[in-house]
């Protein structure tokens, strides 16, 4: 026969009352997580003719004393 092993755990009030609450939340299939959208914002033209040159992105960014 396999020994029984009980674990007990303690929770604060908050806790329990915020793991109840997500327990909820996932066996409730019809609500859907709400979406965050990061809005778009303009950077300006791009500073350097190709990102493939890394060196040259490096150079832009930190200036001649990269090397």
């Amino acid at each position: 026969m396999l020994g029984r092993m009980k674990t007990r755990l303690t929770l604060d009030a908050d806790v329990a009352a915020r793991l109840r609450w997500g327990l909820q939340r996932m066996s409730n299939p019809d609500d859907r997580p709400i979406r965050y959208r990061t809005p778009p914002v303009d950077l300006g033209r791009c500073r350097i003719g190709s990102l493939d040159d890394v060196a040259e992105a490096l150079i832009v960014a930190e200036g001649e004393r990269f090397r």
